[in-house]
């Protein structure tokens, strides 16, 4: 059964940082793209930033380019998303996804169940 779970969400003041995890199971690691996407109240699920597992490669989100950096722990199946300067325009779900790469939704089929992320002013 595969399964992307997630975690490290919470309240955090601006200015404040927070690390999401994404541990990853049922699949194999290696062949797949991890992403992470947010989606903010009324708004649309949007790509934040993904690591290709194969080679390392990652992506960013003009939004966060400069304040997330995304690493993966190949020996633990898991993905870490390391939020610096947030502001509370960061304010969202966060889900994590495996699939084929890149910023947009349909190239992954697997998804978690989200982790709350808020910040205030």
């Amino acid at each position: 059964e595969v399964q992307l779970v997630e975690s490290g969400g919470g309240l955090v003041q601006a200015g404040g940082s927070l690390r999401l995890s994404c541990a990853a199971s049922g699949f194999t690691f290696d062949d797949y793209a991890i992403g992470w996407f947010r989606q903010g109240p009324g708004k649309e699920r949007v790509g934040v930033s993904c690591i290709i597992n194969s080679d390392g490669s990652t992506y960013y989100a003009d939004s966060v380019k400069g304040r997330f950096t995304i690493s993966s722990d190949n020996a633990k199946n898991t993905v870490y998303l390391q939020m610096n300067s947030l502001t509370p325009e960061d304010t969202a779900v966060y889900y994590c996804a495996a699939g084929g790469g890149g910023l947009t939704t349909p190239v992954y089929e697997y998804w978690g169940q989200g982790t709350q992320v808020t910040v205030s002013s």
